[in-house]
């Protein structure tokens, strides 16, 4: 009788073959119940060795974040016909900032109705901002690089996005060239992309490995340093976000998959990887590879998903709208003492949609949105100011927040992708249309 042979690997093969999702939450939950022993001990903060599992992990995320939108995004546009372009694109960004305003109003109302505020005496006043310095109009222009190189270099998101947009939809003119010789070298640089973008799909596989230890460590510090002081005004913050995030999932997309008559069951069966994945990450960028796959079970033509998603990622930003509105809100409310104007809530909307653009999918971009924000509706965020330690408050718990804005921007992205893709007739799966 033949022996059957040991398995080999032991604890490490077991940890990889284990679902990298349910490690992930078995790593928030650890890191949520040490967090609250350590804040019940008064330990606030983590030894150095200990945090820098933490900050390991933030880098890793960090570090992929730009070959991958340059690989993905590049390849995207190219693959898009030169035909579809403008149908896809311009689709695309309409519906992306169309639900990027009901987000702001969703949070503007969540704010109107529970008011959250503070009392300001045990504020630390030591959270500045240079939002003075930036408008909408500056949002907007640059958007243009000056050198692509610096923009690389210095990791501006929405710069790189926008000259890997121009390169990629030229790209695809190319290989749809009659000339032999114009065709064959473009075919050959959409390989090199590809190949880029299958090269970081690998990284980041290696990075989810890691990614329990990482979040356990994060999510111990954020309940260390904040366990007992969230608890009052602002869980108020945190209800009334995670509310609008509910509401917006309902309303907003419910409403889009039915009215692009699109199966709402079988959709979010298959969102549901790609929101957990977003929701214990936080970053949108880091959640492509999840995010992708979906779209792909999904249906979605490659064509679609493979330019609408990166680009979701850092210009839809629904649950980043909602959070603007509810903590502009607590911001005016905890510093003057009163609510929003109906002029500074237009004016809200407006900013928070647009400077949405320019928001990259990455942890805690939604703060630095919404200094911008406040400083729009004339209220900039400076130093040993009442402002400033609101933002400071703001700030302790903006982890909690960014979980759930960031697994709603990458659930608002899949959706429209899907609905475009119905749209344009590009949705292959049955299973998902009624």
């Amino acid at each position: 009788m033949a022996q059957t042979e040991p398995k080999k690997g032991g604890i490490l093969r077991a940890y990889l073959n284990f679902n990298v999702l349910y490690k992930i939450l078995i790593g928030l939950v650890i890191g949520a119940i040490a967090g609250i022993i350590l804040a019940a001990a008064g330990v606030e903060a983590l030894p150095a060795w200990i945090s820098m599992f933490g900050t390991i992990f933030t880098r890793l995320l960090k570090m992929i974040i730009i070959p991958m939108i340059v690989g993905s995004l590049v390849v995207g546009a190219a693959s898009v016909s030169p035909a579809t372009v403008g149908k896809v694109g311009i689709r695309v960004v309409i519906i992306y900032l169309i639900t990027s305003a009901f987000g702001v109003i969703i949070g503007l109302l969540m704010g109107n109705i529970f008011q959250p505020h503070a009392e300001l005496a045990s504020l630390a006043a030591d959270a500045a901002g240079k939002a003075s310095e930036t408008n909408v109009w500056k949002v907007i222009y640059e958007i243009i690089p000056t050198s692509v190189l610096t923009a690389l270099v210095n990791e501006t998101v929405l710069q790189v996005i926008f000259f890997c947009l121009i390169f990629g939809l030229c790209l695809s003119y190319l290989k749809a060239s009659t000339d032999e010789r114009l065709k064959k070298i473009a075919e050959t640089t959409y390989n090199v992309f590809d190949c880029l973008t299958e090269i970081m799909m690998k990284i980041v596989g290696g990075i989810m490995q890691y990614a329990p230890i990482g979040v356990a460590v994060l999510i111990c510090e954020v309940f260390a340093k904040n366990g007992p002081k969230v608890a009052g005004s602002l869980l108020i913050v945190v209800i009334a976000c995670f509310l609008g995030y509910a509401i917006h999932v309902v309303l907003v997309y419910g409403g889009l998959l039915k009215i692009f008559k699109i199966k709402i069951g079988p959709f979010f069966k298959e969102a549901r990887t790609p929101f957990i994945t977003a929701f214990v990450t936080r970053s949108s960028n880091g959640t492509l590879p999840t995010t992708f796959k979906a779209a792909e079970n999904l249906g979605v033509d490659k064509e679609v998903y493979a330019f609408s998603l990166p680009l979701g990622a850092t210009i839809n930003m629904d649950g980043t709208a909602i959070y603007q509105g509810v903590c502009a809100f607590f911001l005016v409310m905890t510093c003057y003492g009163r609510g929003l104007t109906f002029g500074e809530m237009g004016m809200i909307v407006l900013l928070a949609t647009l400077a949405s653009i320019g928001t990259a999918g990455v942890p805690g971009a939604g703060a630095i949105m919404l200094a911008m924000v406040m400083a729009g509706i004339g209220m900039p965020i400076q130093e040993a100011s009442a402002i400033a330690g609101a933002y400071a408050m703001i700030l302790g718990i903006d982890a909690l927040l960014d979980m759930g804005r960031t697994a709603l921007n990458v659930t608002g992205d899949l959706t429209c992708t899907c609905c475009i893709a119905k749209k344009l007739g590009l949705l292959k799966e049955d299973s998902i249309l009624k």
